[in-house]
């Protein structure tokens, strides 16, 4: 009460931002009627007089500065540009288009909040495009780069060509990203002064720039000054669920669908079966008047199989479904938790529709395998590894061979779980035309929000190829991920961003969280005289379906178009077939058919046009009203099933009423529709079914029922909200590690002295390593371990009396060894090409961060997976994630360090010159171990030396090669000596046995 009185004294937040913006908008008006005046090349002549003094500030909160103060005369500039223009004819998309825009004065009030950093809210038909002009403009000014991001490819080359012409004419340039593009075209795109492209593209082009290329020339992207997010709702927040991966095929595929999908077909089909039989005997205890029985078996077929059509049918009588609801509630109690467990093993398998999960029971297991009761279980490795070394009567080899075959069997175990498991999910919870469709022997997964096809884009953990199976089409490998960003990480990378969208209110507080940005609600040029009807309710789909038909055929009889919004590609081909039976004509927009998008959509205004489409789609393209459309009521929106998000709703109804016109709305509900069997207030909606004694086909209608929908929608929203906050605090952790690995990776790129970068590893790798074979404590001192290490990663010849590790302190090791490296990579570099080496350096570099960081990607995901279960100990998972990918990272950057070192000395740009290298080496490493005890050739040996002599080469013999090099330190192979807890570690870590491969010991 106290709120609503203060917003009528002093006005909203909102409108007191619009309010302080009116002086600012008069400025830029007279200004603009004073440009009227000045010729176009005058006019031209602004931008140059402002890029030229924006060039001369380097800092950019100085740039922001200057640019808030020209921000009037830019923003007159724009519209006096646009009002020139006005009547001229040019191409776009391969169409003629004419220009009549102009900025209202809303549009000016939008401009100017996307400039400071806001989302603008502004209605459907108001201009969005064109008020994007003016930030972009403004900010383009300092030669940074302006990105405008929009939901797909059309949109962004219709917008880009469109307001091209705008900034062509004032002197600017225009780049579009389009799909298909090569690395050249599209940094030519991004040097651009304003740049135009889809979302994802922008994502994947900076994970290619800092995860793949391998020099400047590879890398399109320059820089993150400012963006502006068109359909910033869809974008920042639908589809920030999930993430932006780009991978490869995994280097080895071991998945069983194909060997497994007939026993699943079975499986389903039995439990099918099962649940019909419970059906009908459900029934029959119900006509006997024995409720009980009834409840408890309608109960466990909600559990085995939720879309039941006998089960949907007895959820629709108010007396059944108040039974199975109570049934199911008491099973939920703390003394009926043992019987419910039952309930549950005498199906095949249980499945979660909320969850998204489906789950074997024991009489699954045992049909999928009756002659192995073990096959769905996974072996105890600890207790198996124990038990072996713990064997007296195997061998150190025999031991390590029985540690393989157990590992072996328990990744084939593991693997056989897991390809049934993602099979019975892809029977029980992924359906055809609804969250994928088939296309050209491909499963395209279709985007839940727009109904657009995702193409490209795979479901992970093995679950595409799952589906593939399931569908009877190729199964492509598994893929690993190489590189991988949250859509939030990012966008958060820009210095300025903002965005728009006819929706952003109900989210501001997630926009607030997340981004740090500010929503404005900008009001509408001319009022909004939308008519929002109350939603009609039934109890079917059928009943639900029926009155949709009836009421788009009066629609259509008085003239009046129609547009329906459906939630799934099934969902718009039921309706269409049911339409063509009435002989209506319609067009269909749905995954299918989503290359004619923008050309239904913007026909749906015409007089008794009927266009059926999913919820989102055609978003970005104005719906114009055809001649005597007004008088009829105009644009007639119908919602055949309410969103997850209210939101989507929204987007929906406001398709209709642009720019004054009127226009009605409506949507049809059913108990039947997934929102509301699995968040629908479901208690309360039966007993207004009972008051009301509904008959067939009767709806449901009063505002309250509404409050009821919206409060469901609430639900699944905040739901999301915590999944996508949970998704960014797991990937804000990879997020940090990402921004070093990344830095260090570019770094070694555009660096042209890549020495320095090697020297800057030295420097700091190899006290890492005195550290730790010297510690300061003195406890502990490996001096030989340390020389093992050295002798094995650099080809210095150095014996245990030449180092004297021993008398020496940790800084004077580090010293000696440091300057011994060095000196000796001089040599080898002595005889090779400048630039060849420069080459080298940063292939080495390059190669050993990218090997390292996609087996560090692959370590986390599977960290991420498993960490969850510790909440069964009281854990935080994100607390222990975040500990533990420290510790990887901490790993990550040493053995990175490590792998560079261990490959300076084993690459070259020339083997002539890196033989003649190897011929100067210290003697012993011709044949010789990393401890420096040289080999020698018996009396008389093939070339005559004298005994005790090292052989050398002869001028005949031509040099050696790397891989004679390699060959001559191999040590020759003998039976494994048995090696002390405290000795060296045989595979050459430089760690203790104790703590590296003895670790399970």
């Amino acid at each position: 009460m106290i709120n609503w009185i203060i917003k009528k004294v002093i006005g909203s937040k909102n409108a007191r931002l619009v309010k302080s913006l009116r002086p600012t908008v008069a400025r830029i008006n007279a200004l603009e009627a004073e440009y009227q005046k000045l010729s176009n090349e005058d006019l031209r002549a602004k931008t140059a007089e402002w890029k030229e003094r924006l060039a001369k500030i380097e800092d950019e909160s100085e740039q922001q500065v200057v640019l808030n103060e020209i921000l009037p005369e830019a923003f007159a500039a724009v519209k006096n540009a646009a009002r020139r223009l006005c009547g001229e004819t040019f191409s776009v998309c391969d169409q003629p288009y004419t220009w009549n825009m102009v900025h209202f004065d809303v549009q000016l009030v939008g401009g100017i909040c996307l400039h400071r950093g806001m989302i603008t809210e502004m209605a459907t038909g108001e201009g969005k495009t064109l008020v994007a002009t003016l930030p972009l403009y403004l900010n383009a000014l300092t030669g940074k780069g302006a990105h405008l991001v929009t939901t797909n490819d059309y949109l962004a080359r219709r917008d880009g060509e469109t307001m091209g012409q705008l900034y062509k004419f004032l002197g600017l340039t225009t780049g579009i990203i389009q799909h298909d593009q090569y690395p050249e075209e599209r940094r030519q795109q991004y040097h651009c002064d304003i740049t135009y492209g889809m979302n994802s593209e922008f994502g994947f082009d900076y994970l290619r720039d800092n995860g793949m290329a391998t020099s400047k020339e590879q890398q399109v992207q320059r820089g993150y000054h400012f963006a502006i997010v068109d359909e910033v709702d869809s974008i920042l927040i639908d589809e920030a669920r999930t993430p932006l991966i780009i991978s490869g095929p995994a280097t080895v595929s071991t998945h069983q669908y194909d060997k497994f999908k007939p026993l699943v077909e079975q499986l389903v089909k039995k439990q099918t079966m099962l649940c019909n039989r419970l059906t009908s005997e459900a029934e029959e205890a119900w006509d006997q008047k024995k409720t009980e029985e009834f409840g408890v078996r309608m109960v466990k077929v909600k559990l085995g199989q939720p879309r039941n059509k006998g089960l949907l049918r007895a959820m629709e009588d108010p007396e059944k479904r108040r039974v199975i609801d109570k049934t199911e509630l008491s099973y939920h109690t703390d003394t009926r938790k043992e019987e419910y467990f039952a309930l549950k093993e005498e199906l095949f398998f249980v499945m979660d529709e909320r969850a998204h999960e489906a789950d074997l029971s024991d009489s699954g297991r045992h049909f999928m395998n009756p002659d192995d009761p073990d096959t769905f279980v996974l072996p105890d490795l600890i207790t198996q590894f124990a038990e072996i070394d713990s064997s007296p009567s195997l061998t150190e080899t025999e031991k390590l061979e029985e540690k393989k075959k157990k590992q072996a069997f328990c990744d084939h175990q593991g693997e056989r779980i897991h390809n049934i498991s993602q099979l019975l999910r892809a029977y029980c919870l992924f359906e055809k035309d609804v969250q994928y469709v088939v296309d050209e022997g491909k499963v395209v997964i279709v985007d839940e929000n727009t109904g657009r096809k995702m193409t490209g884009r795979r479901w992970s953990d093995g679950l595409h190829q799952a589906v593939e199976a399931k569908e009877g089409v190729q199964i492509d490998r598994e893929t690993q991920t190489l590189a991988t960003i949250t859509i939030q990480n990012y966008f958060r990378l820009y210095f300025k961003l903002a965005g728009m969208t006819g929706t952003a209110e109900t989210e501001a507080n997630e926009f607030s969280d997340v981004y740090k940005l500010d929503v404005a609600v900008i009001p509408t040029n001319m009022p909004c005289v939308r008519k929002d009807m109350n939603d009609f309710i039934y109890k079917t789909r059928r009943e639900k379906f029926n009155s949709v038909v009836k009421e788009i055929v009066a629609a259509h009889g008085r003239q009046q178009p129609v547009l329906v919004g459906t939630v799934s590609v099934e969902a718009s081909e039921v309706l269409s077939r049911m339409l063509k039976r009435e002989k209506i004509p319609h067009a269909v927009l749905n995954a299918k058919y989503h290359m004619q998008e923008a050309e239904i959509i913007s026909r749906a205004g015409q007089p008794g046009q009927v266009t059926i489409s999913t919820n989102m789609a055609g978003r970005g393209t104005d719906i114009k009203l055809g001649p005597g459309v007004v008088n009829v009521g105009g644009l007639y929106v119908i919602g055949t099933e309410r969103h997850e998000s209210r939101r989507i709703d929204r987007q929906l109804r406001g398709r209709c009423a642009r720019q004054g016109d009127p226009g009605l709305s409506r949507f049809y509900v059913s108990f039947e529709d997934d929102l509301m069997r699995n968040f629908g207030a479901a208690d309360r909606m039966t007993k207004m079914m009972e008051r009301f004694g509904l008959e067939e086909g009767q709806e449901l209608e009063h505002p309250w029922l509404n409050k009821s929908v919206e409060t469901a929608q609430k639900r699944v929203e905040q739901r999301n909200y915590m999944i996508r906050k949970r998704s960014l605090d797991y990937d804000d952790v990879m997020n940090k590690q990402r921004e070093v690995v990344y830095s260090f990776r570019n770094e070694a790129i555009n660096t042209d002295d890549t020495r320095a970068l090697l020297w800057e590893v030295i420097d700091e790798a190899i006290p890492e390593k005195v550290a730790e074979f010297l510690p300061e404590s003195g406890e502990d001192r490996n001096p030989d371990g340390l020389l093992h290490w050295v002798n094995v990663t650099f080809p210095m010849g150095l014996t245990a009396e030449t180092a004297a590790f021993d008398k020496k302190t940790p800084p004077e090791v580090n010293d000696f060894l440091i300057e011994r490296v060095k000196r000796t990579y001089e040599l080898k570099c002595a005889h090779e090409l400048t630039e060849a080496v420069r080459y080298l350096e940063r292939t080495i570099i390059l190669n050993a961060v990218d090997r390292l960081w996609q087996e560090h990607l692959y370590a986390t995901d599977s960290l991420r997976e498993a960490v969850n279960l510790r909440a069964y100990a009281q854990k935080d998972p994100l607390i222990e994630y975040k500990t533990e990918a420290y510790e990887m990272f901490t790993e990550l950057m040493s053995n990175i360090k490590g792998e560079i070192l261990h490959n300076l000395f084993r690459s070259t740009s020339n083997l002539e010159s890196f033989g003649q290298f190897l011929q100067n080496l210290p003697q012993f490493l011709i044949r010789g171990d990393e401890t420096g005890n040289t080999t020698t050739e018996p009396s008389g040996g093939p070339n005559g030396e004298s005994r005790g002599t090292p052989r050398r080469p002869t001028s005949d013999e031509p040099p050696p090669t790397i891989a004679d090099a390699i060959a001559s330190q191999r040590p020759p192979a003998r039976e494994p000596a048995k090696v002390g807890r405290n000795d060296p570690c045989p595979c050459g870590s430089g760690k203790k046995y104790k703590n590296c491969c003895g670790r399970l010991a």
